[in-house]
């Protein structure tokens, strides 16, 4: 490839310029020496655009570059075409029951529920009642005002009110304001 680039009298910064491609990587496909590039799907992204630039057939410089990659035995980043091994691990290949499913689900809950509860009792039981003062004489007195005027509302409430009945020909017969 740098035989097709210096025949066509191109200069490595222009290509640099033009491709985005770092002088340092552009130097390292030109001297075959591809473990100074990124690795990964750059490499060969970098040397189709190298290619394509110079005027260089694009496969054929793929084609150069996974032929010297094997050579040296290192990977070329193709896709292989084996399945990957699962590092997770799965039971012998049998599913569960639906209903082992839904038991195990409503045991899990019923345990965080039963946290929950225990929590919550144990603050309001334990914690509250000691950070709370003792209620003062003053404190009473104003709780049993208040629950006196609530019973006087209520029993004033409850009374049947007594209901005038007027005649309607007085009505009839008053200015209307």
């Amino acid at each position: 490839m740098r035989l097709a680039r210096e025949t066509r009298g191109i200069a490595l910064r222009h290509i640099s310029e033009q491709t985005r491609i770092s002088m340092r990587y552009l130097e390292a496909i030109e001297a075959d020496d591809y473990r100074r590039l990124p690795g990964g799907i750059f490499n060969r992204s970098f040397v189709r655009a190298y290619a394509k630039h110079v005027g260089y057939d694009e496969q054929q410089a793929l084609d150069e570059y996974s032929a010297m990659m094997r050579e040296r035995g290192e990977a070329t980043d193709e896709v292989s075409n084996r399945q990957p091994r699962s590092l997770v691990y799965t039971d012998d290949g049998s599913q569960r029951s639906p209903v082992k499913t839904v038991l195990l689900a409503i045991i899990i809950l019923a345990v965080l529920s039963l946290g929950v509860w225990a929590a919550w009792y144990f603050y309001e039981h334990k914690i509250r009642h000691r950070t709370q003062a003792p209620p003062s004489h003053a404190s009473q007195t104003v709780a049993v005002e208040r629950s006196l005027i609530t019973i006087r509302n209520a029993i004033a409430f409850a009374q049947p009110r007594v209901v005038e009945r007027r005649n309607p020909k007085e009505d009839a017969n008053e200015p209307v304001a």
